[in-house]
């Protein structure tokens, strides 16, 4: 199922060059474009603290926006680039790309855990241990995936997931080309420290006593 995809509402820029790219920060705005397609390039305004608010949350530059700009229909939209302060390190200027519904992009797609109580090895005690919360995909723009699920059903202590244990959605794939590494259910602590003293007294008791000869 295509997850939401959030809006991005931005106003039309007007007039270009740095002069009105200036007054547009002096109004608390930044400034950008939005190209590709078969449209032209549209300049663009984005209110500061918005653009700010969405950078810090991560993962900006592989999201997919519905742009929408007032006057203009709304679009799908990858960012390109930001442009940033050297001294503030906050963004001054941002550039999208159009995308079509059969554009292939980059994505971080969120993995979902379900049936835990189904898993032999956690009500053993064992611990469920999440090495990518995220996986990214190459995925069509017209088809996003909301997340990535993994059934536990049925797993033990020492088993491992990985992403070929993953249905992906048609027409998406990961970017690393190598079965890797999802999560796997570990032993508990107490459980590996006790597995640990046994193999320690089976090597004590292995070990032959060495006889006193007598002087």
């Amino acid at each position: 199922m295509a997850g939401e995809i959030p809006d991005l509402v931005a106003t039309e820029r007007t007039g270009t060059g740095k002069g009105a790219a200036r007054q547009a920060r002096r109004d608390g705005m930044v400034p950008g474009i939005v190209f590709g397609g078969d449209n032209d390039p549209l300049p663009i305004n984005i209110p500061f603290n918005e653009l700010l608010k969405r950078l810090r949350k991560g993962r900006f530059k592989s999201t997919l926006f519905n742009m929408k700009v007032e006057g203009h229909d709304d679009v799908r939209v990858i960012c390109r680039d930001v442009q940033r302060d050297v001294v503030k390190d906050l963004p001054t200027h941002v550039d999208f790309m159009r995308l079509r519904r059969t554009s292939k992009v980059n994505l971080f797609i969120p993995v979902e855990f379900l049936n835990e109580d189904a898993a032999p090895g956690i009500k053993r005690g064992g611990v469920l241990t999440v090495v990518r919360p995220e996986v990214e995909l190459v995925v069509t723009a017209g088809d996003i995936p909301e997340k990535l699920t993994v059934d536990l059903t049925g797993l033990d202590i020492g088993d491992t997931i990985t992403i070929s244990s993953i249905t992906l959605p048609s027409g998406s794939k990961p970017t690393i080309d190598r079965d890797f590494v999802i999560g796997n259910i570990s032993a508990p602590s107490g459980l590996r420290s006790s597995d640990n003293e046994d193999e320690d007294e089976t090597e004590a008791d292995e070990v032959p006593a060495i006889e006193q000869s007598e002087d």
